[in-house]
């Protein structure tokens, strides 16, 4: 596995292009290049034949939302099933599925079958098979490479498509010149196969699972928790909403730029896109240069800065030249913003629970995308292609002054694997995984001068466990004895208890270890796990089954 790679020599900085060593990676890389490239060339038949059957910008710049909005819908769910199956299985389904859709769209095209809400609903289908695949292909990179690599693979991804990018859409551009629009949809079924191939062949390696798998509704839930309860995610949330919306500008209205601002066709739209992907080729080999330059809020706030200055540069520009020298300064811009977005989640989030972690961040990032690219349409179509750019630079301006009151947390190396210190305590009452609700106590011993330092601490273990599943947290103070504290909380059923526990990792373990050293008892905290009955229910406890006998389960008796 990619885990089991020795760490980088001391001082040795890992660069975009040292993941290309790992066969697993380079293999999967390459294939998904070649899926890129018909992506590209598909995407710019479907932009281009919008233009030609309808004749709204609202409706041009929906074909881009039509891609974007499917994550926002579904990559929760597309996280909650990688994170809970197998995610190879996950992303050949996806592929398989993206290319009939494909097929389908071709054949549709080329008997001239085609309108515009036709148009919008394939190219919908085809974002809803990228959604699913898309978080377990990213939560697969970090299986892939070693953690200290996952930056630099992340930016070579970046890097992979907009290679595509850079040279698809002149590609597409000349296809739908020469041949028109339905031939570019016909090339991009074939792209998939190569993905398809690799993927089905690749035999990853699987990590025991203790426990059984989440109900999927449970593990959307969890996912959500876990974000909502996890400070550094949730800014890399908001800030990347607000980026998708202020970017989103860029793409969406290039056609209209093409055909409006610098009067050409097919072909000059096919340009100013590779203009931006060959400046996001650029802004992936700086990155890893310019993280080591650069704090993880300043190389995000100079991408905004920048993608600001690069939606202005088009915005005032009818000559091709310089609307190409504004769309590379935004490719750039583009990827460093979101490879770092992409990175931080994975950098601050278990492997548990990081395919959900990064379908949010998805969802975040491609909400703004939809909503920005329906936004600027709309404004576009009320008063003018320049006049959307020029607001999207606001946005991106805004975005940047954001980080004075929410930075990004620097990328530091958490470790954030399994504790696994915790071991299923037996019961003296028997117990099944749906028995509950189980109410937990931990009673501690405080002396008055560490009061402060308990409370402290305490407050980040709310956070924790809640962030783990905890339900109802409550710190108790005894009014008879006062060195005597409770920590109360509470879980559905046991099995929502034991993957509370294992949940723990080995960034958690010094909050543990602070309370114990600052219990005075003279044993450890003492820990009491007590099953919720109703007085009605009385009759139907059970006295027998299952059980393991070394630690006691008192059973609470509460009045109905």
């Amino acid at each position: 596995m990619a885990g089991a790679a020795p760490e980088p020599a001391s001082g040795r900085r890992p660069s975009a292009l040292s993941a290309m060593r790992y066969p697993v990676f380079r293999r999967v890389w390459f294939a998904s290049a070649s899926a890129n490239f018909g992506g590209m060339i598909q995407s710019v038949g479907a932009a281009w034949l919008m233009t030609s059957i309808a004749r709204s910008a609202d409706m041009v710049a929906l074909v881009q939302a039509s891609v974007a909005l499917p994550v926002m819908l579904f990559s929760l769910v597309a996280g909650a099933m990688a994170d809970n199956h197998d995610r190879r299985r996950m992303m050949l389904g996806a592929q398989v599925f993206m290319l009939l859709v494909s097929v389908a769209l071709a054949l549709c095209a080329w008997l001239g079958l085609v309108t515009p809400w036709l148009l919008l609903l394939f190219t919908f289908l085809i974002g809803c098979g990228a959604a699913f695949n898309a978080p377990a292909w990213q939560a697969s990179v970090g299986d892939m490479v070693p953690r200290y690599e996952l930056p630099g693979a992340v930016a070579f991804n970046s890097m992979g498509f907009n290679i595509a990018r850079s040279v698809g859409p002149a590609l597409g551009g000349a296809v739908v010149a020469a041949a028109g629009a339905s031939a570019a949809f016909a090339t991009n079924p074939v792209s998939y196969v190569p993905r398809i191939v690799v993927l089905a062949r690749w035999r990853p390696e699987r990590e025991p699972r203790n426990l059984p798998r989440e109900a999927l509704g449970g593990a959307m839930a969890a996912g959500v928790r876990y974000v909502a309860m996890s400070p550094v995610i949730r800014t890399v949330l908001g800030r990347a909403f607000v980026f998708g919306a202020g970017a989103s500008a860029a793409m969406a209205l290039m056609p209209l730029v093409a055909r409006d601002l610098v009067a050409g066709g097919p072909l000059t739209y096919g340009l100013l896109l590779g203009a931006f992907g060959v400046g996001a080729i650029g802004g992936a080999m700086g990155s890893a240069r310019l993280r080591w330059t650069l704090s993880t809020e300043g190389l995000v706030r100079w991408a905004c800065i920048a993608f600001a200055l690069a939606a202005a540069i088009v915005a005032v520009s009818s000559v091709l030249a310089l609307a190409m020298v504004g769309l590379f300064l935004g490719g750039a811009s583009w990827v460093l913003a979101l490879s770092t977005f992409n990175v931080t989640v994975q950098l601050s989030t278990p492997r548990w629970v990081v395919a959900r972690a990064l379908s949010l961040y998805q969802m975040s990032a491609f909400g703004g995308i939809a909503l920005g690219s329906w936004l600027w349409g709309r404004v576009a179509d009320q008063a003018d292609v320049r006049v959307a750019l020029g607001g999207a630079a606001v946005v991106m301006v805004a975005c940047a002054l954001m980080g004075l009151r929410f930075p990004l947390a620097k990328l530091t190396e958490l470790n954030l694997d399994p504790l696994r210190r915790w071991h299923e305590p037996a019961t003296a009452v028997p117990v099944q995984p749906r028995t509950g609700p189980v109410v937990i106590t931990i009673e501690y011993v405080i002396r008055e001068a560490d009061v402060r330092e308990f409370l402290a601490a305490m407050a980040e273990r709310r956070r924790i466990r809640r962030r783990d599943g905890a339900r109802n947290w409550r710190i108790l103070r005894d009014l008879a004895d006062p060195e005597l504290w409770i920590e109360r909380y509470e879980t559905p059923t046991w099995l929502d208890y034991l993957r509370h526990n294992n949940r723990l990792t080995q960034d958690d373990a010094n909050i543990p270890a602070q309370l114990r050293a600052l219990h005075r008892g003279p044993e450890g905290p003492r820990v009491r796990r007590m099953i919720e009955r109703q007085t009605s229910d009385l009759h139907s406890v059970p006295v027998s089954g299952p059980q393991s006998l070394t630690e006691p389960v008192a059973d609470s008796i509460r009045p109905s």
